[in-house]
């Protein structure tokens, strides 16, 4: 009899009893799993980038800029290119059917993030063939069953047209992919000019101008020296990383990264009074067993290894189903959810495996080898 195979029918003396257990772990780790997944995505800002730069409103994302700042912000030592943007926010069909338009210039656009979206010249060019055409990502594209060609209207919430309809009509000239699958491509790609000259209210404004630093060039630098230029102004400016940029408009709505994280802990605390519980009382059945091997010249480490290597096994078996349920899981749900499942978060993930296996173990464990052979014995 093995080490190995010792504690293995250590393990599986109650199948039942350690097939519960297995499962609890799986679907602690499936739960962290899935909403790791989606803290990495948050909606793309796992493929946001810490080089591109947007610059907003210091008063908030709903304040506009004028758009005579565009000038400024280009002829600023540092910068490389510059680009107008306007949001849209609106729904196709069903008022729950919400869909983001992004407005800019597209050779601009192409210059600032062209390479992040997956731009090519012959999509700028389709786009540039009539102001009502857009470019739509992928996974938008997908979730709705749109293709090159077809025409949609969103219905504005809050930007109202010239005539006072807030029916914006748009026709598909292309579809953008991304620079990889973690890129966010859930929204729709406009014009700018088709935007601003048909809105009611707002004209010549941008809700941010997005813009790529030169090579070279420090972002955390560029960025104190463009909101310098517009201290004194109207509208002072508030300057962000692209990743900043998203996590500033999520946290408009709830901190989620520490919700999650706060709901992931409460399961893996619970998980862990679950285990230690169950093996503390595994053990009190054990004892008489554990007075035996000690007699049989079984060394306390030894005996320490055994009960630390039940809870790892139980632990690793069930992390591995849980970890690959949720991997499966962000493959399988639609990307429009921003599941991104990397490698970053299968490293934290089989961390946290090992980490709890060992916590879990480590108080029945120590209680196993202090116990003396003579207090193991009046058991029986």
């Amino acid at each position: 009899m093995t080490f190995l195979g010792l504690t293995r029918k250590s393990t599986l003396r109650k199948p039942f009893r350690v097939v519960l257990l297995i499962i609890s772990v799986a679907v602690t780790f499936f739960i962290y799993g899935l909403t790791a997944s989606f803290i990495a995505g948050s909606q793309g800002t796992a493929a946001a980038s810490d080089e591109l730069l947007g610059v907003m409103n210091a008063a908030g994302r709903n304040q506009p800029l004028p758009m005579a700042y565009l000038s400024r912000i280009a002829a600023l030592p540092g910068v490389a290119e510059v680009s107008p943007i306007v949001r849209l926010r609106g729904s196709v069909g069903d008022a729950r059917n919400v869909v983001a338009v992004s407005a800019g210039e597209p050779d601009k656009l192409k210059a600032v993030s062209g390479e992040e979206l997956g731009l090519d010249p012959s999509m700028l060019q389709a786009l540039d063939t009539g102001w009502d055409k857009v470019l739509v990502g992928r996974a938008l594209a997908e979730a709705q069953g749109w293709t090159i060609g077809e025409r949609f209207t969103v219905s504005s919430f809050r930007t109202k047209r010239s005539d006072g309809s807030r029916d914006w009509p748009f026709e598909i000239a292309g579809i953008f992919d991304g620079k990889s699958s973690s890129t966010d491509t859930y929204f729709v790609l406009a014009q700018y000019r088709y935007i601003n000259e048909g809105r009611a209210r707002g004209k010549d404004t941008v809700a941010t101008f997005a813009l790529r630093p030169e090579p070279g060039v420090a972002p955390q630098e560029l960025a104190p020296r463009i909101d310098a230029l517009f201290t004194n102004s109207a509208a002072p400016t508030r300057t962000l990383s692209e990743k900043q940029f998203l996590s500033a408009f999520l946290s408009q709505y709830a901190d989620v990264k520490h919700v999650v994280t706060l709901v992931v802990s409460v399961c893996f605390v619970t998980l862990l009074m679950i285990v230690i519980n169950t093996m503390v009382f595994a053990l009190r059945e054990r004892r008489f067993e554990i007075g035996v091997l000690k007699t049989l010249g079984f060394s306390r480490s030894c005996i320490l290894m055994m009960v630390l290597a039940e809870a790892l096994f139980v632990f690793l078996l069930g992390g591995s189903i849980g970890i690959g349920l949720a991997k499966l899981a962000s493959l399988a749900l639609p990307p429009a959810l921003g599941l991104v499942f990397d490698q970053s978060v299968l490293l934290r993930a089989t961390a946290l495996v090992f980490l709890l296996g060992l916590f879990a173990g480590a108080l029945p464990a120590l209680s196993a080898m202090r116990t003396p052979i003579l207090s193991a014995f009046r058991t029986r």
